[in-house]
């Protein structure tokens, strides 16, 4: 069959057909007669060499070989169903698969999102949310969100913004913590980052007590355990403004540590797509404004 010359008439007219296993169905929903469906699927029969349907006294059945087509051609159709839906005033839409630090896209992107999707209505955004440890070759991301100091192996990064860490527990916690030595008495939860709390209590000017809470591998959770009583945790307060705001978290201490910041990341190995550049400019813009 000549790739330049498809029957589309004939072939939707049979994926119709062996939708409903009748013509008459098939052309109601086509707009057109029964015999003109007939027609079509005849003759998509006669190009092909074989018998897609077996005609039966109430309806059709399809062959073995028309079993074999339909899948095939659902698929085909259902791409180029999507292929256009992804235009957007005149504009094909572009897929950006993005990873985030799943605390920065709860806390920060999340709130966002309606102003990115105005921005640029172009990208068909596609996010995955991890723990601050990504792969972004093996998980098909064209970049991702992280914290840290910028350099990851084979990657280029831009800077968004500084997130230094806070002690923020539950209210009622909050009110027994006088000054940062009080935290000797209660759990410290901690993250994979074994540094976090030495640099918080050498900020303040105290030693570090002997660390024994439970260890958990994202902000977001430590900072949920923290909010329903389990101890206090060490987040980025800039990430949890919504539950100071609420008062579901406290903040006791001013005392901050900088342990890192939250950056792009992608791979020098992979430029930039036109929906990765657009995503970049929006959000080194919001970032901006934030600061």
């Amino acid at each position: 069959m000549s790739r330049t010359h498809l029957p589309l008439n004939a072939l939707r007219a049979f994926e119709a057909s062996a939708r409903h296993l009748s013509f008459t169905r098939a052309g109601l929903e086509l707009s057109v007669t029964q015999a003109a469906v007939s027609h079509q699927v005849k003759g998509l029969e006669a190009r092909l060499g074989a018998t897609l349907f077996r005609r039966l006294p109430r309806g059709l059945a399809l062959t073995d070989e028309g079993q074999a087509l339909l899948p095939e051609l659902r698929d085909a159709f259902g791409r180029l169903s999507q292929a256009v839906e992804r235009f957007e005033g005149g504009r094909m839409r572009e897929v950006l698969a993005v990873g985030a630090v799943g605390t920065f896209a709860v806390g920060w992107l999340l709130p966002r999102l309606a102003s990115f999707q105005a921005a640029c209505p172009f990208v068909d955004l596609r996010l995955s949310t991890n723990n601050n440890r990504v792969d972004l070759a093996g998980e098909g991301l064209d970049c991702a969100i992280r914290f840290g100091d910028g350099a990851w192996h084979g990657t280029e990064a831009v800077h968004l913004f500084a997130a230094p860490l806070t002690a923020m527990c539950a209210p009622a916690v909050a009110e027994r913590l006088a000054r940062p030595a009080d935290l000797a008495g209660e759990v410290l939860l901690r993250s994979y980052r074994a540094d976090d709390w030495p640099n918080w209590f050498a900020a303040a000017g105290e030693a570090c007590p002997t660390l024994k809470g439970p260890l958990f591998d994202s902000s977001f959770v430590m900072a949920e355990a923290a909010a329903q009583g389990a101890g206090v945790a060490l987040v980025p307060a800039s990430m949890f403004e919504r539950d100071l705001a609420s008062a579901r978290l406290a903040r006791p201490f001013a005392v901050e540590a900088h342990t890192g910041s939250y950056w792009l990341s992608w791979l020098k190995s992979r430029a930039p797509t036109a929906a990765h550049r657009a995503f970049q400019a929006w959000l080194v813009a919001e970032t901006s404004l934030d600061g």
